[in-house]
């Protein structure tokens, strides 16, 4: 019989809802071997969900934050990543945190992907956000809008154009991914008139690329990419930035959308959505975005051996 997968799920802020998505899917997956990072008080263990204890510095009330947890939210990623480096883990799942209480709590924290290539020493990782067939990545992650220019620079778009290449075709055994890749300005600059990134950035990277064998479409104007008639046949989407490809993304799969982390040494899946404080502790959050997590770093650590 082949062993089942390990799979270390985090259950990010305490006071949030992470905590019961965990239990209340605790026995959803025989196929699996499920841990669970945190403190036992907030993760009974049953058949099919192991705890792997770390404890909270203060007592937890569900929707009220404390700034007291904030680190023991940093060392159950910690325990995570550790797991999957040393491979007693295949993969993990992230609940959702809350960044403001970390940062408040004297941690710098600008979300999952960057604290997890830190630790991992990872130069680039690539947010990539799934919904069904629909894969949406990021150039930028989490920057004010007026900062977004000037981080798309060649070598980070050739970086992370290559990154996605590789690891669709690694996870997701796609022999040669087809990858759309938007402009940056309004009708991806119309020729100039509204922005020369196309022209003498985004271009130039993508033919270099299509010579090195990556099959390339771009750039596209953001507004008309998302349609049936493009996304036919298109395994990803490279979006410039958060809101220019997420707002679509989250609006066809929020629920089920699951957060993939790309270009790390680790597989990494989380939930499309927040903490959801006024929701904590009453039962009756949504579990659809946490089982499609959990499902993807299983297929995902199947596929990737």
């Amino acid at each position: 019989m082949t062993e089942r997968p390990c799979i270390a799920i985090t259950p990010g802020e305490p006071a949030g809802i992470g905590p019961e998505l965990v239990t209340r899917l605790s026995d959803a997956f025989p196929q699996a071997r499920l841990v669970a990072i945190g403190d036992p008080a907030l993760l009974p263990a049953t058949d099919n969900l192991e705890v792997r204890a770390v404890r909270t510095a203060a007592p937890v009330t569900p929707g009220l934050l404390d700034p007291r947890n904030a680190a023991y939210v940093l060392e159950t990623l910690r325990t995570a990543v550790s797991g999957c480096q040393d491979g007693s883990f295949q993969a993990m799942v992230t609940g959702p945190v809350h960044k403001g209480v970390i940062n408040e709590a004297g941690h710098p924290f600008s979300g999952h992907t960057e604290y997890l290539a830190a630790l991992t020493a990872a130069p680039m990782p690539v947010m990539m956000l799934a919904a069904g067939s629909l894969r949406v990545a990021l150039a930028t992650t989490h920057l004010p809008l007026r900062d977004v220019a000037d981080a798309i620079t060649p070598e980070r778009l050739d970086t992370i154009l290559r990154i996605i290449d590789h690891d669709l075709r690694r996870f997701y055994a796609i022999e040669r991914p087809h990858i759309l890749v938007a402009g940056l300005n309004p009708h991806a600059g119309e020729s100039g008139h509204m922005g020369r990134e196309e022209i003498e950035m985004i271009t130039p990277v993508i033919e270099r690329l299509r010579d090195a064998g990556l099959n390339l479409t771009g750039p596209l104007p953001a507004d008309t990419l998302f349609t049936p008639g493009r996304l036919d046949g298109a395994d990803a989407v490279l979006a410039m930035y958060h809101d220019q490809g997420l707002p679509v993304l989250k609006h066809v799969g929020f629920g089920h959308a699951v957060n993939i982390t790309l270009g790390l040494p680790i597989i990494r899946t989380s939930v499309d959505h927040g903490t959801a404080l006024d929701l904590a502790g009453r039962g009756v959050a949504d579990t659809g975005s946490m089982r499609a997590a959990i499902h993807e770093a299983i297929a995902m650590g199947q596929r990737g051996r």
